[in-house]
Parts: C-alpha cells; sequence; structure tokens
C-alpha cells in the first residue's frame, strides 16, 4: 500500500510539472518574438558598429532559432512525459528522461552565454548618426521604417537629441515619428511653434540601455533557470518511478522453505476442492451402512430375521 502510495504520488508530481513546463515554453516564446521585433531594428540602426556585436552576443542566445526549436520540443517532450506518467510505460519515460537531459544541456550552455558582458561604451552611440543621412532615402527605406518604429516604441528623437536631424541630414525638421502626437506634419507644426510636442530624449541612450539588457532580457533569464531547476526535478522523479515500476514488473524471487514448518512434514498437498462442492464427513452409521457385508454376518442377519 506505501509503495502504490508513493508510486501515485510521484505521477501526480510528475503532471504538475509537465504543465508547468507548457507554460513556461509558451511563455518564453511569446517573449522572444516579442522582442525579436526590437532587435531586428536594433540591428539594423547599429549596423557596422560595435553596438551591433554587443547587440548580437546579448540577444543571440534568447532569440536564436536553435533556442526556439528547444522551447517547441519542450513542448513535445511534455507532451510524452504526461502520456508515459499516464500510462506507466518505461520505454516513454526513458526516452523523456534523456530528452530532458539533452534539452538541460542546451539551456546550460544558452545560460553562460547568455550572461557574457558586452564591451560596449556610451561613447559607440556617437556611431549611431552615420546612418542618419540615408534616413528618406527610397533604397533605403528598411532604414527608415527602422528609424521610425524605434523612435515610435522608444519615445525618442535623433540620436542625443532631435537637433541631430537637422546637422546630420537636409531636413528642416525631424520626422513625424519623434512627435508625441503623430500626425501627418506634426513635426513642422512643432518645429515651429512648439517644441515641447517633440520627443525630447535622444534614441542613443534607449539602444545601449537595450543593449546592456531589457527587462523582457532579464525575464527570459528567469524563466531559463526555472525551467532548468524544474528540469532537473523532473528527471529525479522520473528516475525513482522508473525504478519503482521496474521493481513491480520483476519476478519474484522463490523463497527457500522454512526448516521449522517442513523439515519433518510428509503430508501430501491437499487437493484443490471443486467450486461449489461442499466436503462433508458421513456419519458413523451412513458409514456403517456403506460399508459392504461379510458372508458370516450376512447369515446372522437373516437368522435373526
Amino acid at each position: 500500500m506505501a509503495r502504490e502510495d508513493s508510486v501515485k504520488c510521484l505521477r501526480c508530481l510528475l503532471y504538475a510539472l509537465n504543465l508547468l513546463f507548457w507554460l513556461m515554453a509558451l511563455c518564453v516564446l511569446g517573449v522572444a518574438a516579442w522582442l525579436r521585433d526590437y532587435l531586428n531594428n536594433v540591428l539594423t540602426l547599429t549596423a557596422d558598429t560595435r553596438l551591433e556585436e554587443a547587440a548580437i552576443l546579448t540577444y543571440s542566445p534568447v532569440v536564436h532559432p536553435v533556442v526556439i526549436a528547444v522551447c517547441c520540443f519542450l513542448i513535445i517532450v511534455a507532451m510524452v512525459g504526461y502520456c508515459g506518467t499516464l500510462k506507466c510505460n518505461l520505454l516513454l519515460l526513458s526516452w523523456y528522461f534523456g530528452s530532458l537531459l539533452v534539452i538541460f544541456c542546451v539551456e546550460l550552455a544558452s545560460g553562460v552565454w547568455t550572461y557574457e558582458e558586452p564591451a560596449v561604451q556610451r561613447s559607440d552611440m556617437i556611431s549611431l548618426k552615420s546612418r542618419m543621412p540615408n534616413y528618406g532615402l527610397q533604397r533605403y527605406q528598411w532604414l527608415t521604417h527602422a528609424w521610425n518604429s524605434f523612435q515610435t516604441e522608444f519615445k525618442c528623437c535623433g540620436v542625443i537629441y532631435f537637433t541631430d536631424w537637422l546637422e546630420m541630414t537636409e531636413m528642416e525638421w525631424p520626422p513625424d515619428s519623434c512627435c508625441s502626437d503623430q500626425y501627418p506634419g506634426c513635426a513642422r507644426h512643432a518645429h515651429h511653434r512648439d517644441l515641447s510636442d517633440l520627443y525630447q530624449e535622444g534614441c542613443g541612450p534607449k539602444i545601449y540601455s537595450f543593449i546592456r539588457g531589457t527587462k523582457q532580457l532579464q525575464v527570459l533569464r528567469f524563466l531559463g533557470v526555472s525551467i532548468g531547476v524544474a528540469q532537473i526535478l523532473a528527471m529525479t522523479l522520473t528516475l525513482t518511478l522508473l525504478w519503482a515500476l521496474y521493481y513491480d514488473r520483476k519476478p519474484p524471487d522463490l523463497a527457500p522453505p522454512d526448516p521449522l514448518t517442513h523439515t519433518h512434514s510428509h503430508c501430501p498437498p491437499e487437493e484443490p476442492q471443486k467450486p461449489g462442492h461442499v466436503h462433508t464427513h458421513p456419519r458413523p452409521s451412513e458409514a456403517w451402512a456403506s460399508t459392504p457385508l461379510n458372508g458370516h454376518a450376512q447369515f446372522e442377519m437373516e437368522q435373526l430375521s
């Protein structure tokens, strides 16, 4: 009974851990997809600079296709582990344990890579100005879209200040994406009347803070550590469950005879009774009546009669 309760408890814990794996993997995929859009804009704005190398070093481990594939594979592994636990299948549980071990090694390597500090300084932000003269050109539409998206999302303008657009380009006013309330011609209106309608903070510090690490990156790191701890616990519980199931299915060894009860016993084994048949001992009179009489006893009985 105690062993059955232990197996039941192990199965319940594995059910909970597999559900936790599904939720964590989906969260990682969602946050990674959200970060990927921002990362693409940052890589476009920082192309051929040290900031680009630092951004790749920081975010590649969390948005790399291999990591995304590992998260998708973890969802499948969790489903296999759920089925193996439900059916108590030794083969599925063994495959589940091996897959978790491989995923854990990949996540450990990715975690070590993520915590490497990027070599970037605030003075490197000045190199972003070299990308500004190509804004608005027909063959650099991708760069124009990246500037507009980044300035809108991060609520910034220029590199250090919005005047960088007037200094580095032939524009008379900043792009409309610098306006806090955007509409066609808003930057022109703000430039001539009220400069407070333009974002006063530059995008350089925003990009620098993004490369150094965002809250979303910290969330991904926390999820990675949590998944690793949960995988260690799941592998430990799986090994324990495998041992318990293998022990239950192992044929029991024949126990040696007890010398106190079998040494001088020569009694034949009892024949099994048929179902529904009740063995009764005959009464003495019935036994006497059923006993065949010899010739002398039969002659005396005839004389008496």
